[in-house]
């Protein structure tokens, strides 16, 4: 069952909720009784027998004793179950930095061999247990190992999420669970299979150390039952702290997995009562015991928001690096002005500033016999020029227009937009580079949209410098100015994306970015283009 199905909602992986289970060699039992009878979506299980120890076979083998395979067949479910509905948990009991050299070996080899046999499997993730010590170096060099032959699994490090001021954590550096990621991470050279699961727990660090795991591939948020309260009717709930943390869990894909025991008194069902406390029907016969768990985090999951349209419709630009655009080396096509020409926002925002610019330059008594000259430099496709028309008929102004547009395809489509609409008495097209065109006569209004996403990158100066010429001493350019921001953030995916290609080059491109998946670690700051591309430098190396 996955957590909600809403129109408008991103259908990601956060849908599906998982739950963690103690080892149970008949599989197939362990996946019908939490799927189907408990509604979860995948199982968080051990792939091998946790009294195993390579060291006692070796001396059962010596001995001539009979022994077990360490694993169950893999034909006990089918390849479509395994790799949809199990996730991969490695014995919790390995330690590879032990001082005691027979369980660091014995921990290698299981490490190695439970990997092979997930990968086998062709699981999509394998859950790997925390670092036990103080030290985690050889830990993350045989993960690391492990990850240079890796086909497509994820590894998930399970890191509990502790407080900073928790002293008996002694075996996080500093106190703080991400310096221990951080660590380990590094180690493992940032590898793109290499994820984290964190750990839920009753008590939660402060709001500036959970917001830095956005900003990290958190793949699952493991909640303990103990970090439930109890609602006046007797069913798990939790704080608000925790409501707010998984709901942003949720809203990065991050998919949440049940762990533990039942800790709560929850009010028996008869067989012919109906609802539970979030309306869905429940046999008491057959309910699993962490299914009112399960409903707990389906009730904040349909309680999100839906996204709005235009985040909807930027979902697939999330955390995704793009080159910016050279409108003036390139043409635009007609997809990349369809993009441009969604939002609505800004267009709707041009409309209301022209219309402010006509009432200040043509006063009421003289609107029927004043024409206004506006130029739109860069046109486009014409949304512009539209906003302006519109501006006008609003303020009940009249308008004289020129469409300076150097794109002969959008030329072409801005002509066709002419004739439809009936604009030949008004709009004259101007196929021409601003920067080179002898404009008849001087503009009372200037209007572009050659702003790029970072700095300065997308014409702005260096063609509306150009076309400050045709602007009046006393006329209106829209927009009159603008500020760059700058803001520290980390990224984990957009490191390891740019960092793919190998190059320094790479490094130093000013990249487009929706960004989704980061941590902010300070507010933004105005700041001049020269100390943006600085500092842009300076962080990306």
């Amino acid at each position: 069952m996955a957590l909600g199905e809403r129109g408008g909602w991103d259908k990601s992986e956060s849908r599906y909720c998982g739950v963690e289970t103690d080892f149970n060699d008949d599989m197939p039992h362990l996946l019908s009784f939490n799927l189907s009878s408990g509604g979860f979506d995948f199982v968080v299980a051990t792939l091998m027998d946790p009294n195993y120890r390579p060291s006692l076979i070796e001396k059962d083998i010596g001995g001539g004793s009979h022994f077990l395979p360490f694993a169950g067949s893999d034909l006990v479910l089918s390849p479509s179950q395994w790799s949809s509905h199990v996730v991969g948990k490695i014995s919790s009991w390995i330690d590879l930095d032990s001082e005691d050299e027979i369980l660091r070996m014995d921990s290698e080899t299981t490490l190695k061999q439970e990997i092979s046999w997930a990968s086998h499997l062709s699981l999509q993730a394998c859950l790997l247990p925390s670092p036990k010590g103080a030290s985690c170096a050889n830990y993350a060099r045989c993960v690391n190992q492990i990850l240079q032959s890796l086909n497509n699994m994820q590894l998930w490090l399970r890191i509990p999420l502790v407080k900073n001021d928790d002293d008996t954590m002694d075996f996080i550096p500093s106190g703080d669970s991400w310096e221990l990621w951080n660590s380990f991470r590094l180690l493992c050279e940032h590898h793109s299979q290499l994820s984290v699961a964190l750990d839920v727990l009753s008590s939660l660090p402060s709001a500036n150390s959970l917001g830095r795991w956005f900003g990290e591939p958190v793949r699952a948020a493991i909640i303990h039952t103990d970090s439930f309260l109890t609602n006046a009717r007797g069913y798990p709930c939790l704080s608000r702290r925790h409501q707010k943390l998984i709901t942003g869990f949720l809203n990065h894909s991050i998919q949440v997995v049940i762990s533990g025991k039942l800790n709560h008194g929850v009010p028996s069902v008869s067989l012919d009562s109906a609802l539970d406390h979030t309306g869905t029907n429940v046999e008491s016969s057959q309910r699993h015991s962490l299914r009112p768990y399960l409903d707990y985090i389906a009730y904040l999951y349909q309680r999100m928001d839906p996204l709005p349209e235009q985040e909807r419709f930027e979902l697939s630009y999330r955390d995704f690096l793009q080159s910016p655009l050279q409108p003036l080396m390139d043409n635009l096509e007609a997809q990349t002005y369809e993009t441009f020409e969604k939002d609505s926002v800004k267009y709707i925002q041009y409309q209301r500033a022209i219309g402010n610019a006509l009432v200040d330059r043509v006063p009421d008594e003289e609107a029927s016999s004043l024409t206004t000259v506006l130029m739109v430099v860069g046109a486009g496709r014409g949304p512009l020029v539209r906003a302006s028309l519109q501006a006008a008929e609003e303020t009940g102004r009249k308008l004289k227009i020129y469409a300076v547009e150097k794109n002969p395809n959008a030329v072409v489509t801005l002509h066709s937009l002419v004739r439809l609409e009936g604009w030949e008495k008004t709009v004259t097209i101007v196929s021409h580079d601003m920067r080179c065109w002898d404009a008849p006569e001087k503009a009372d209004i200037l209007v572009s949209e050659l702003l790029g996403s970072f700095g300065d990158n997308e014409l702005s100066p260096e063609c509306l410098d150009g076309a400050q010429r045709f602007l009046k001493q006393d006329g209106i350019s829209i927009p009159s100015s603008y500020t760059s921001f700058i803001q520290p953030v980390t990224a984990s995916k957009l490191h390891n994306d740019v960092k793919s290609h190998k190059d320094v080059v790479h490094f130093e491109t000013a990249y487009v970015v929706k960004v989704h998946s980061v941590a902010r670690l300070a507010p933004c700051e105005p700041g001049s283009l020269v100390i943006l591309m600085r500092c842009f430098t300076k962080m990306c190396i």
